[in-house]
């Protein structure tokens, strides 16, 4: 189980993804099938989304382009430091590798990780394990793949040489690809079918300096991923659930009906959605809003957006939509076909 700071993600991470899609020939609107985003909202770098709509993404992207070995590894390449914000800043300015690695394992979340790090000392080995348990089963090559090629992309770029990788253990099964998981890693032999995914690492290398070490640098931009992962999980927690059961929903929905959902007393939901600075109006209207517009993005006329979305008429659609994007929805659909 995801918690709350694993369940808010920067948009960021979902807009690396759909340039991954648009590389491997998809339309950006296919690979946002279902999110309730639209190419607007990629480009916003104050928005954050939660992780479902990027596993949503990850499904669009298989679904389209074949659900084959080594896609998650092309997926993680594409990744860089300088996308990881206070993160990558403060993983340069570590004074060892073997603390820049712990900094990693502390916030994967903010590295656009799907899997949870952890790490354990035998002797002069130390072992790196990835736990894809949270990612839904059908999504968790994906995400070893892809993480496991972001770890190294991402080394690389902080350091000047590899660290050594004594071995890999993978649970997955073989597959001709993963040859190049042991030219990128470095090592000569990978054991699969595993039970764990499990990186062994060299103690003495993890003692290694890093070439920018800077004490101040890092205390400061740690406690800036610090208050970011707190901030992530104030905005998660029922307001969260709330977004959620909107989006699977669908359509138009009363707050009963939600709290319903949720086994609790509309006015149990009214409260608790207060404290935490929010109303299931206010939550109601914003996924609304973003079904509207994934919906005349893909080409439903105006008339059949509002039936769907259960507005009694098109002018109260159009008076809605306008509060929303300071413009009519035709104008936005017809904005949005010139951009296809």
């Amino acid at each position: 189980m995801l918690d709350d700071s694993w369940c808010v993600r920067s948009v960021h991470s979902a807009a690396v993804l759909v340039d991954f899609a648009v590389s491997r020939s998809m339309a950006r609107a296919a690979a946002l099938t279902g999110t309730g985003l639209g190419e607007a909202e990629l480009r916003d770098p104050e928005l954050e989304i939660d992780i479902g709509q990027e596993f949503r993404i990850i499904e669009n992207i298989l679904t389209t382009t074949g659900d084959e070995p080594g896609m998650g590894l092309l997926a993680g390449f594409s990744l860089h430091l300088p996308m990881l914000g206070s993160l990558g800043i403060a993983l340069g300015a570590c004074a060892t590798v073997r603390e820049m690695v712990e900094l990693w394992a502390r916030y994967a979340e903010l590295s656009f990780a799907y899997c949870r790090f952890g790490l354990a000392d035998a002797g002069e080995r130390v072992s790196v394990t990835l736990d894809p348990a949270a990612v839904p089963p059908h999504l968790r090559r994906f995400a070893i793949e892809h993480d496991l090629a972001a770890v190294r992309t991402i080394q690389r770029e902080l350091l000047s040489w590899d660290v050594l990788v004594h071995g890999l253990e993978l649970s997955l099964p073989y597959a001709p690809v993963y040859e190049a998981v042991g030219l990128l890693l470095g090592i000569a032999a990978i054991d699969f079918d595993r039970p764990v995914s499990t990186l062994h690492l060299d103690a003495a290398d993890l003692r290694r300096p890093m070439p920018q070490a800077n004490s101040t640098l890092c205390r400061q931009y740690e406690r800036h991923c610090a208050e970011l992962v707190a901030r992530r999980r104030g905005r998660a927690g029922l307001a969260g659930q709330v977004r959620a059961l909107l989006r699977r929903h669908g359509r138009a929905v009363d707050q009963a009906a939600i709290a319903a959902d949720l086994h609790m007393s509309v006015r149990t939901l009214r409260r608790r959605l207060a404290e935490q600075g929010t109303s299931f109006r206010e939550l109601s209207s914003e996924a609304t809003g973003l079904l509207a517009e994934e919906l005349l993005a893909t080409g439903f006329t105006v008339d059949t957006v509002a039936a769907r979305l259960g507005y009694t008429s098109v002018s109260a659609f159009t008076t809605a939509f306008r509060d929303w994007k300071g413009q009519t929805p035709g104008r936005y659909s017809q904005h949005q076909r010139r951009r296809l």
